[in-house]
Order: C-alpha cells, then structure tokens, then sequence
C-alpha cells in the first residue's frame, strides 16, 4: 500500500557565503581570525509533519522559496533529512527537470533511451515504450537529428513525452502541468490525466491553483520551510490566494 509519513523533518543546508575569495582577501580574514570562508546556515524545511495515504492527491501550494519543491526532492529520496523521519511505501517516480539527462550530441531516439535509463527503465522496457514516446512526441524525422539543434519548444515535447511514459505508484510532480506550444498543451494535460488516474498517490507542487482545484483533494501551504494550513485543496486555494491579495493590497 502506498503511503508517505514525514514526522518532524528538519532540513538545513550548509552554504559558503562566498563562492570564491582572493588571495588577499583570505589573508586579511586570517590576520583579524576571522573564517577565510564562513558557513551560512539555511532552514530549508522546519518540523514538517505530513502523512499522506494510498488514493489521496495532495497539491502544495505556496509563494516562491516557500520550500514547496525541497519538500518534493525530500520524498524523492534526493536530499536526506538532517532531523526526523521521513517513511515512504512505494516506488516513486519523480517529473521534477523533465530536460535533465540529455545528450545534446546524441540523436532523438539515443535521448530517449538515456532519459529513460534515469527514470529507472530497462533496456528492454524502454524499447518497448519508444515507438509510443516518438508518436506522442510528434517530433518524426527530427528524432533522427542531435539534440543540440532542437528548438527549447522541441525538447520540450521529447522530455514531457519521455517522463511520462513512466507507471508510477507514488507520483511527484513540480510545475509540468503546462508544457510546449498551444497545440500540443491540451494533449499534454490529458496525458498527465491518465497518468495521474493511474498511480496510487499523487503530490503536485504548481503556481496553477485551477489546475490544483481539479487534480487534488487535499492540499497543504508551505511558507518559510514549514506548512503553514493543511485542508481540503478548495480551502487551501482560498486561504493562500487571500493571503496574497491581501499583501498586495499592503504593499499598494
């Protein structure tokens, strides 16, 4: 049975305030005993307590540095917590960068292999999937042409195509829900319609919020690292759009 439990989770991250320092300048901090290169700490996710159950959709909501897409490489195993405890039942499949793992001197169809190895295909399931991700893709003869010359609408189209032929049981998604040209957006949003009426569980990080209202159930509003409401997703999506009205509002 799919399920997420987070209980207390903390994360920090350990950052340099200067990426780089001179000579001289490593030399006058030494003499006044002062760190050539000081550590700042950053509270990405504070006590963050969430359990999400087999069937659920849950949306996160929230303005930009909130921490909502931190929460998401969390639960996908790609940072570790520092404090808590983070338990997930389920194989996850992630569409967080749909473009990483390209190689721009290889053609479509090497591309789709590559990317499909990092989304934890096979060699033999992914050949079984290609025909499939090129139709979709609507790309053609361009597949047979190096990466590198596609346009960003193009690669668009490859990647969407790509990270979506996957069978998730718990699915994480950060801002795809609109991708490539208005011709292809529509069969794009059903596509992820099949896919999410598929997996077991489902957490969606988007600025969409009518998107959201459709997709899920339940939500949750992260602010500064920590969920600041959890509900049903209509009341989240009221709660954080008059919150930013009402800042609006101050600032004019």
């Amino acid at each position: 049975m799919a399920r997420i439990e987070l209980d207390n989770l903390c994360l920090t991250f350990r950052v340099r305030q200067l990426r780089r320092i001179t000579l001289k300048e490593f030399l006058v901090r030494r003499m006044f005993r002062k760190s050539a290169n000081p550590v700042m700490k950053v509270n990405a996710l504070r006590n963050v307590n969430l359990v999400v159950r087999e069937g659920e959709r849950l949306g996160v909501v929230g303005h930009n540095g909130a921490g909502k897409s931190t929460l998401l490489k969390v639960l996908a195993g790609i940072y570790p917590p520092t404090r808590g405890k983070r338990v997930i039942d389920g194989r996850i499949s992630s569409l967080f960068d749909i473009a990483l793992g390209f190689e721009g001197d290889a053609d479509g169809w090497e591309n789709i292999s590559y990317r499909g190895y990092l989304q934890g295909e096979t060699p033999r399931s992914i050949r079984a999937k290609m025909e499939q991700i090129a139709e979709f893709s609507e790309l053609g003869d361009f597949l047979n042409m190096p990466v590198r010359y596609y346009s960003a609408g193009m690669l668009v189209r490859l990647a969407f195509s790509i990270a979506t032929a996957i069978e998730p049981e718990i699915l994480l998604v950060d801002e795809v829900l609109s991708v490539g040209d208005m011709s292809f957006q529509d069969k794009a949003r059903q596509r992820m319609r099949d896919m999410m009426s598929k997996a077991r569980l489902i957490v969606v990080v988007s600025h969409d919020l009518v998107s959201l209202n459709k997709l899920c159930d339940r939500g949750i509003w992260m602010d500064h690292g920590q969920i600041r409401q959890e509900g049903t997703m209509k009341d989240i999506v009221n709660a954080y759009t008059d919150s930013v009205k009402s800042g609006q509002s101050q600032a004019a």
